[in-house]
């Protein structure tokens, strides 16, 4: 048995009780009075004849419904690492009061539009208010029972760690939660301490699913040590999400075809050579596919076709429009092809070029487990860290396409969405 030390630079204090406005159910009764009530008692002053029509009823039950299943969707996405309020605020505020609206109008009833308009924007504005006003200024503290692999916590700075010095309830009254190692041969009385914070509604985490949910990694030693419960994710979202992708490829291909258009007359006016780039790669369960992109870059010199097929920083054989498709991801838009064709998906790991596969697989262990799931467009791995070609940043990479197989589920796979559009307007991680 060994105990841990943590080197701590500055004596720790305990931070003060959270404020109000910092309570989740606060910030939900908030959002109602802001979002719902008040619209309707608006709506009330500036036309009281109509206080009491169908309309005005609907639209304050209308607001009440989209802010309770946006503050339910932030509960659920919140939970996942590398996620940030101001992410998902407006994404779900819009998902939410459309899918209302979109109720009201195929159901026909009367609804408001002012009332139902200026919920949706008073709905927004609380929540940013909140956030700035304090969320922004949260950091965590998570008291550390310090026995076995609890030290792999140390270097994941966006929590205050606060080591426990005895198994005691009042040292750890003032931390958000406990994270503990349960496989170490911890003392009886340490037991005792960790069973006594779960009877009291203390949450109680193990360290190694903890640092996977900061880090958004699965660590890679022996697949059997990772956790996974089952190597298969969960069947029955895989053949939904491949339903769901199908039908949103055709919903948009009518409006991705002239961007599509506009698109391919750029290439070609930019530079000789084929509009469409196709490339072998390894898809579902290790099948080659062909995947489609826009061509970014000019023909590749080079007897080395494992060097030719990566591409580096600055590469030079990128095209001026390459530059700013590859920026923003728009390349990319010609695997609706592959979507329509089952054999991708929008939100899923990145597909290697065959030849890297290879290489790969013959590099690091249990390269191939990442084909378990559909290849996607976007992914986990690229709106954490980005495109990538070396062995170490594949290694990492893996980390992360494990995570996502792990906690595959519709939550990761809309804060993947929200993020990847954060991804197209700022360009991180292009090459």
């Amino acid at each position: 048995m060994r105990q841990i030390e943590f080197v701590q630079h500055e004596p720790l204090h305990y931070p003060k009780r959270l404020s109000l406005i910092s309570r989740r159910r606060f910030q939900f009764a908030g959002a109602l009075l802001v979002g719902a009530l008040l619209p309707f008692l608006v709506r009330a002053v500036l036309l009281p004849e109509t206080f009491h029509a169908p309309a005005s009823y609907n639209a304050i039950f209308g607001n009440a419904a989209a802010i309770t299943l946006a503050f339910w969707m932030r509960l659920s996405i919140e939970t996942y690492p590398g996620i940030r309020s101001t992410y998902i605020i407006l994404p779900t505020a819009l998902s939410t009061h459309g899918l209302i609206i979109a109720f009201l109008l195929l159901t026909r009833l009367p609804y408001d539009r002012l009332a139902l308009s200026l919920g949706f924007a008073l709905h927004v504005l609380w929540n940013y208010f909140v956030y700035f006003y304090a969320e922004r200024r949260i950091r965590r503290r998570i008291a550390v029972v310090p026995f076995g692999a609890v030290d792999r916590l140390t270097g994941i700075g966006q929590v205050e760690w606060l080591v426990l010095s005895r198994p005691s309830l009042e040292e750890a009254r003032r931390c958000n939660a406990i994270v503990a190692d349960f496989s170490a041969d911890l003392p009886p009385q340490w037991e005792a301490f960790l069973a006594d914070a779960a009877l009291a509604g203390r949450i109680v985490y193990q360290v190694k699913q903890l640092s996977e949910s900061l880090s958004g990694r699965v660590e890679l030693h022996h697949l059997s040590e990772n956790s996974f419960g089952s190597l298969l994710p969960a069947r029955g979202y895989f053949y939904l999400k491949s339903g769901l992708d199908f039908l949103l490829a055709v919903a948009l291909l009518p409006l991705l075809l002239p961007l599509l258009a506009a698109i391919a007359i750029c290439v070609r006016l930019d530079s000789p050579g084929p509009v469409i780039f196709r490339q072998a790669r390894v898809g579902h369960a290790g099948k080659l596919i062909t995947i489609y992109k826009f061509r970014t870059m000019r023909p590749a010199i080079s007897e080395d076709d494992r060097r030719a097929a990566m591409t580096g920083k600055n590469d030079a054989r990128i095209t001026r429009v390459g530059a700013v498709l590859r920026r923003t991801r728009l390349d990319e838009l010609p695997q609706v092809l592959n979507i329509l064709r089952g054999e991708m998906s929008w939100i899923g790991p990145r597909p290697e070029a065959e030849i890297l596969s290879i290489w790969y697989t013959n590099e690091l262990p249990f390269y191939r487990y990442r084909h378990v799931v559909k290849p996607g467009i976007s992914g986990w791995a690229q709106v954490n860290q980005g495109h990538v070609a070396e062995v170490d940043e594949v290694h990492r990479k893996l980390q992360y396409d494990f995570y996502y197989i792990k906690y595959f589920s519709p939550w990761l796979d809309l804060l993947i969405l929200f993020r990847t559009i954060k991804t197209m307007l700022t360009g991180f991680g292009s090459r």
